[in-house]
């Protein structure tokens, strides 16, 4: 499919799931458009790897039966069908015992918590899946709206924990419709009666959708450049000027969706003011182990951890969720650890990590044997989304910079919200629609 006669250019930068949206409806628009991306696949956070034997994605994923941008972006490359859905169960460690925490009944037995806790904490939980005033808890911290809502004891044994596996030691700095919008996604994702998770997996992971997209792109005349990292963004008379390696090319728009930090070192025109808001902007970091092993942990696809010097933040249990098959009948977990970019630990070795990791898995779980481990493999990353500290919305990075013809559309545009594939589509589609008026 060739553009239309009166057709823009356009430059996308950044070959993620943002990325790659927004080149698709560009495209369905009739737009000429040319993705860069540095790496030698398409994905970004979304991309997969080898583990072992085991291919499949980098960072664990999940689609929600409620999240309709990225049904409909499924659809759009011919992969809706195959989606696979499946209840999951969610464990829940805490003072050396791991125990169930999957339906209703399940939560009332809760260690811990006495009744009066559990009903503040359910009363919370079903205040924030109802209302719809997020601007009033924008202005609160996390803490303190769970503090008068639930209770110090509630949110010290529970809340605090869980935000911390999200958040790490910045949880306290963060707005309470962070975690608002968390809760509306995932309310929005449960069955009615006993409220049981149903969440959905693709066959062959992200990797699949990835090789989809780009041959859907390449059908809809999309030129992807792969291992094109871009070096600079430039204004000219004719328009913005993207530098690579091999050559300058001039493009009518140019989008940007790298982080901020990341944008601003490629625009030295930007406006001062604008480089400094860019750059202030704080990103949270990921340090997560994916694990290939011989038997399973658990029957949990996710299990919180309450207790705080365990040395990651989650359990992951992805083949208790996706089917065995897709993982040649071994087991894959990751373990997830949040932290701020400037933490230490990004700068362990992979065996430090390895050793601490292992000890810590032992302890939850007795019957674990280091010797089960077929594979271990480490991904780092230093932003992976903004830190959504009280009024947010009034820091976001506009749409459209400072430059002519050079725009940006990213995580950082999230608001109240944290990362995910649907919010990244979302924005890329909304986005789109702008560019096309």
């Amino acid at each position: 499919m060739s553009p239309r006669p009166d057709a823009q250019s356009w430059a996308i930068l950044g070959g993620g799931i943002c990325g790659m949206t927004l080149a698709l409806r560009l495209a369905e628009g009739g737009q000429d458009v040319t993705l860069f991306e540095a790496s030698d696949r398409l994905g970004g956070l979304a991309d997969s790897w080898q583990v072992g034997d085991v291919r499949w994605d980098r960072h664990y994923h999940v689609t929600l039966g409620s999240d309709a941008c990225t049904r409909r972006l499924l659809a759009a490359v011919g992969l809706e069908e195959a989606m696979q859905w499946r209840t999951t169960r969610t464990g829940y460690f805490s003072g050396e015992e791991l125990v169930s925490m999957s339906n209703s009944w399940e939560y009332l037995k809760l260690p811990g918590l006495n009744l009066i806790d559990k009903m503040r904490l359910a009363w919370t939980i079903l205040r924030a899946s109802r209302r719809d005033d997020w601007q009033v808890l924008e202005g609160l911290t996390v803490e303190e709206w769970l503090v008068k809502s639930s209770g110090r004891k509630v949110f010290e044994k529970l809340w605090k924990p869980l935000l911390r596996a999200k958040l790490g030691e910045s949880y306290h700095r963060c707005s309470a419709a962070f975690l608002w919008a968390t809760i509306q996604r995932l309310y929005a994702a449960r069955d009615s009666g006993m409220k049981v998770e149903t969440f959905g997996y693709l066959p062959g992971g992200y990797g699949r959708l990835a090789a989809a997209f780009e041959s859907k792109l390449q059908q809809l005349g999309v030129k992807v450049c792969l291992q094109t990292p871009v070096e600079e963004v430039t204004a000219s008379a004719e328009g913005p000027r993207v530098k690579v390696a091999s050559a300058t090319e001039t493009f009518d728009h140019v989008v940007s969706t790298t982080t901020p930090r990341r944008t601003a070192a490629l625009m030295p025109s930007l406006l001062e003011e604008e480089r400094q808001r860019l750059q202030g902007i704080e990103f949270q970091g990921l340090v997560c182990a994916s694990l290939v092993l011989k038997k399973p942990l658990a029957d949990y696809y996710l299990t919180y951890l309450m207790d705080p010097d365990l040395p990651f933040t989650a359990v992951v249990e992805m083949s208790s969720f996706v089917d065995p098959a897709e993982t040649g009948g071994h087991h894959l977990v990751y373990l997830p650890l949040y932290l701020s970019a400037d933490d230490p630990r990004f700068q362990q070795s992979e065996d430090e990590i390895r050793t601490t990791f292992l000890d810590g898995l032992t302890r939850i779980y007795p019957h674990f044997d280091p010797a089960d481990v077929l594979a271990f493999r480490l991904s780092r990353v230093a932003e992976v989304f903004p830190l959504p500290t009280p009024h947010y919305s009034k820091q976001v990075p506009p749409r459209h910079l400072s430059l002519d013809g050079v725009h940006m559309v990213g995580a950082s545009q999230i608001i109240n919200g944290t990362l995910n594939v649907n919010e990244s589509v979302r924005l890329a589609e909304e986005a789109a629609e702008d560019f096309l008026r």
